[in-house]
Formats: C-alpha cells, structure tokens, sequence
C-alpha cells in the first residue's frame, strides 16, 4: 500500500487523538490541515505503529513519507518507515507569497507555527536532518526564523541551521519549551512575540 492510502486510512482515526491533540492546544480542524491521523490497524504495514500519531509529509505530488509519534509518555518518540530518508515537512509554506519563513525543529511545532505563529513554517526534525542543499530552498526569503527547543540540540539545531543561511536568525526560546509548549502554555501572543 503506497503513502497516499495509508495517510487517507489513518485520517480516519485522528478522533482517537482528539484529547492528546488538545493537550497540545491543536483541535481536530488544524489536524485535518495537516492530514494527522493515527494509526489503528494491525496490518503488515501499520502493525510497528499502531497507537501512534501518523504525520504525512505532503507535496504537491502526494504524500512522501509518514513519520509516526508516540501519543504517551513510554517509548521511542518518533518512528519512522525503514529505509525512508529525511524530507522537509510542510513544504507547501514555502508557496506562499511572503518575505518570512520560518523553521521549527520538528513537525508539530511547524503546524503550531504555521497555523498560530502567523509564520508560514516547515519543519525539520532534528539537526543531523538538516541537508546542505535544504538552503537553496529558502534563498528568495528576507528572513527565515529558525526556532529549535529550549536544549542543547535546539540550540545545536538553531546554529546550525541560521549559520548556514545569510537571511536566518535564530529565535530563542524559554528553557526546557518548544514551539508547541509556548503556545500551549501561554498562548497566541507569546508566540507571535518570538516571531516580533
């Protein structure tokens, strides 16, 4: 089954999700955007994910990849298909006619940011995803704003991303938060302050 299937099947399922994605200030509106679903079936194909978030990258062409998140506490954060190789979630903020683009370390936090940050925004996740060639993507921008969390590896990602661009800055964010737990805890405006 290709990648179009099996995101259409997991869509179905985003209901199942509805009380974690609240947790994170996203409603089952700005999942449809994305596509999110989860995936609850034991086919050969979805069995390694059941339970988890699914979350499409999506091109014009269709969907690429899903990367898969854990909707607890326990276990490997993130999976992904074996073989699959990196891609620049939500590419289609790139389309659009503006002068600021940002990038997030991570997929949920490019939603929250693209939907609520007022910043079309992709996401990355994690700094060793970062492919040289990603820059040309960017060029046409006045700014990009590079957001990665409030760590170690955020900081990492950051540098690492706003040094290879001339028109990046990187935007710090609170100790210990990511895009996601600023808007989660403190809302819109805050998260508009760290694009401002």
């Amino acid at each position: 089954m290709n990648h179009e299937d099996l995101c259409a099947r997991y869509q179905g399922n985003i209901h199942l999700a509805a009380e974690w994605l609240e947790s994170r200030g996203l409603n089952l509106d700005a999942a449809a955007v994305f596509r999110l679903g989860v995936v609850d079936d034991d086919s050969p194909e979805s069995a390694p994910y059941r339970g988890r978030l699914a979350i499409p990258y999506l091109t014009r062409a269709g969907v690429v990849d899903i990367r898969f998140r854990t909707l607890h506490s326990a276990g490997v954060k993130y999976l992904s298909h074996p073989g699959a190789r990196g891609h620049v979630f939500n590419v289609a903020a790139l389309w659009r006619q503006t002068s600021t683009v940002g990038i997030c370390e991570g997929e949920l936090d490019a939603v929250v940011m693209d939907l609520y940050g007022g910043v079309p925004c992709v996401g990355i996740p994690g700094a060793q995803l970062w492919k040289r060639h990603y820059k040309a993507l960017f060029s046409d921008f006045d700014r990009v704003l590079v957001f990665g969390d409030g760590d170690e590896a955020g900081r990492e990602f950051t540098q690492k991303i706003a040094s290879s661009m001339d028109n990046a800055f990187g935007v710090p964010l609170p100790d210990g938060m990511d895009v996601s737990d600023v808007y989660a805890t403190a809302g819109v405006d805050a998260l508009r302050r760290l694009v401002r």
